[in-house]
């Protein structure tokens, strides 16, 4: 058991029957770099490799596709490792055949992958966090990502903010799958109709929310119009925690 928290994320002892919000991290809390101009830097820096960042660009494209579609191996250090061996593999793959052959060393590949990925905390993310600690709302990080999102969330400085962090490798269950949000409705202590749950898709976040009872925000960062049944949000800056569960602000 403990080294299922510990893969999970820090959690904190809570009471039962509160309020909570759950979050989505990745377009909700937290924003990638533009990665292709860093990727260029990187491979020219280590192996004196040159391409350009439309190629680096094609390239992690087929890391993420790798990356989705083998995430649950990221379940634990072991598989987070053997995971990110398998994306620097497929990055090098979708390189110019020219660039493959000083990219042999799938280690020394992994680093200049991973120095080339870097997050940061949106400017709405800590304000909304804090309002809603300070509301009483339990705060849990509920993400489809492999184990290492607490890490991240800890670089960008927003893991003191949060109650729990929840990843679907370490569940075993990606978004929007029930038994992510049953989890997380535990670790928060709280019951589904206590419970709010913002994020940026609407099939992952607001729909998989829904089926498990738990209401929903969109957060479209785009202003993209979303069906007219969702209650949507542009930002972070528009979540006005209420009696009961946190709601959108009117």
């Amino acid at each position: 058991m403990r080294r299922r928290r510990d893969a999970i994320g820090r959690r904190r002892s809570v009471p039962t029957g509160g309020r909570a919000l759950l979050l989505d991290a990745l377009g909700t809390l937290v924003t990638l770099r533009p990665p292709a101009p860093a990727l260029v830097r990187e491979l020219e820096l280590r192996f004196g490799v040159v391409v350009s960042e439309a190629q680096a660009g094609r390239a992690l494209e087929a890391e993420i596709a790798c990356y989705r579609a083998h995430m649950a191996l990221g379940r634990d250090a072991d598989g987070l490792r053997a995971l990110r061996r398998r994306c620097a593999e497929a990055l090098r793959d979708a390189l110019p055949a020219s660039a493959r052959g000083a990219l042999r060393d799938l280690d020394a590949l992994t680093a200049a992958l991973l120095s080339a990925l870097r997050f940061e905390a949106f400017p709405d993310a800590r304000p909304a966090l804090l309002r809603a600690r300070d509301a009483g709302l339990r705060v849990v990080a509920v993400s489809n990502w492999d184990v290492s999102l607490p890490e991240v969330l800890e670089l960008v400085g927003l893991a003191p903010l949060l109650d729990a962090v929840l990843t679907s490798a370490a569940v075993g269950a990606a978004k929007p799958a029930p038994a992510i949000f049953r989890y997380a409705l535990e670790l928060a202590g709280a019951p589904a109709d206590g419970a709010l749950h913002v994020g940026d898709s609407l099939v992952e976040d607001v729909l998989g929310a829904r089926r498990c009872g738990i209401d929903a925000v969109l957060l479209s960062r785009s202003g993209e119009a979303p069906p007219a049944s969702v209650p949507t949000i542009s930002t972070l800056a528009m979540l006005e925690p209420v009696a009961g569960p946190a709601g959108p602000a009117t």
